[in-house]
């Protein structure tokens, strides 16, 4: 009986090793199915932002590296840089800077991290993000929680020198306010002169809704003079330091209110260099069925897919296509990242799709990308951008 109940011990004991091994390879390399039925389940038992703050560490200690080979079809041309292909990770996921090389093997063509504070700052109180499982979004309300310029500036600047310059990731670095500034343009005005050194690109995020008076810096005469600072603070660093500035904008924008900012970004002393579209919102669509659905905070995912699309048309149509355009919002299949291309965007970039597929959903968007561009003829993304702006207006 007891050389019985041994051989029990070592039969699980080897079972559970063998698992335990197939696990960790199927995590690492990224098996889609492994992740959508067994791992991302277990994830979803644990607390959101305990959650979330174990992927970055997880990303950071560069435990995951699907495999795949970007084409030539994906590669594309955005703000005078080459990115190897148009999917992006969005501002939220790594606000601290902690991850980059991470990110990078995991196949994105572009990194955004922040939004960075200048002073260091906790954010609103916890609990501050929510998920809405029965509607694969998003609900948070994290307030530019950041460690400020100097550790995010110290982080980076160790990471970068550790790779020679043909073998970073493009860098985006979101630039936020501290809530309790006296002076929030200052606060951007210093991001741009700290960062520019380090940043391939930088964003001037006044779209959060989760900052009190942020959003009210969208508006026409705030904007005027904020993007004025912003630029006249780019034209006094050296010209190798002088990055490409893009602004982003609220889903929640009326008609009207693009059409203002539009008029703003014409003016050459307010010409930014792209935006991006679009930040969370705060409207709640009839259709969510989740018992989060009416936590405060910005929403995201599927939810905000069309409103974010439609808008990435009408600004399109708006600056004739000649503003850059980032597209971001409900992106979780290549089609949905056809669709923010086809309305106008030249890259996209994900992050709910990212929180609830993990890893993964990254290669299965640039395969389902690659074959879509090829189906419908097309030889790269820039030769797709805004051919169908006319169908998402309507």
């Amino acid at each position: 009986m007891c050389a019985c109940r041994n051989k029990i011990k070592s039969l699980l004991k080897v079972t559970g090793l063998g698992a335990g091994v197939f696990s960790a390879y199927s995590v690492c390399r990224g098996d889609e199915k492994f992740y959508n039925n067994v791992f991302m389940p277990i994830v979803r038992l644990i607390p959101p932002e305990t959650a979330h703050d174990l992927a970055v560490l997880g990303v950071r200690l560069k435990l995951f590296r699907p495999p795949y080979q970007d084409s030539d079809r994906l590669r594309t041309q955005l703000l005078g840089m080459t990115f190897s292909n148009p999917i992006g990770i969005a501002a939220g996921f790594d606000k601290h800077g902690e991850a980059v090389q991470g990110l990078q093997l995991i196949g994105f063509g572009f990194v955004e991290i922040g939004s960075v504070t200048p002073e260091p700052q906790p954010g609103n109180a916890r609990p501050r993000i929510f998920r809405l499982n029965e509607d694969k979004a998003i609900v948070n309300r994290y307030g530019f929680n950041s460690e400020g310029h100097d550790a995010v500036y110290d982080r980076l600047r160790e990471a970068r020198t550790q790779q020679p310059p043909e073998q970073r990731v493009t860098l985006g670095i979101n630039l936020g306010k501290n809530k309790l500034s006296h002076d929030a343009i200052a606060d951007y005005v210093q991001g741009v002169k700290r960062f520019s050194s380090l940043a391939d690109y930088l964003v001037i995020n006044v779209s959060s809704p989760n900052t009190p008076g942020l959003r009210t810096m969208q508006s026409k005469s705030t904007l005027q003079t904020l993007l004025t600072e912003v630029l006249k603070a780019r034209a006094t660093l050296p010209p190798n330091e002088q990055r490409p500035i893009l602004l982003k904008l609220a889903p929640d924008l009326s008609e009207e209110d693009l059409r203002e900012i539009v008029d703003v970004i014409r003016v050459k002393a307010c010409a930014v260099d792209g935006l991006i579209v679009s930040n969370t919102t705060i409207d709640r669509p009839t259709s969510l069925r989740s018992i989060n659905a009416g936590q405060l905070g910005g929403l995201s995912g599927p939810p905000l897919k069309q409103r974010s699309t439609a808008m990435i048309a009408r600004v399109y149509k708006l600056t004739e296509g000649k503003m850059p355009i980032i597209g971001v919002g409900g992106i979780f299949t290549g089609e949905d990242a056809f669709e923010k291309i086809e309305a106008g965007a030249s890259a996209v970039q994900l992050y709910t799709s990212f929180i609830f597929h993990g890893p993964p959903v990254v290669p299965k968007i640039k395969r389902e990308l690659e074959r879509i561009l090829e189906a419908n003829g097309y030889g790269s993304v820039q030769e797709a951008v805004g051919k169908g702006v006319d169908k998402y207006l309507s």
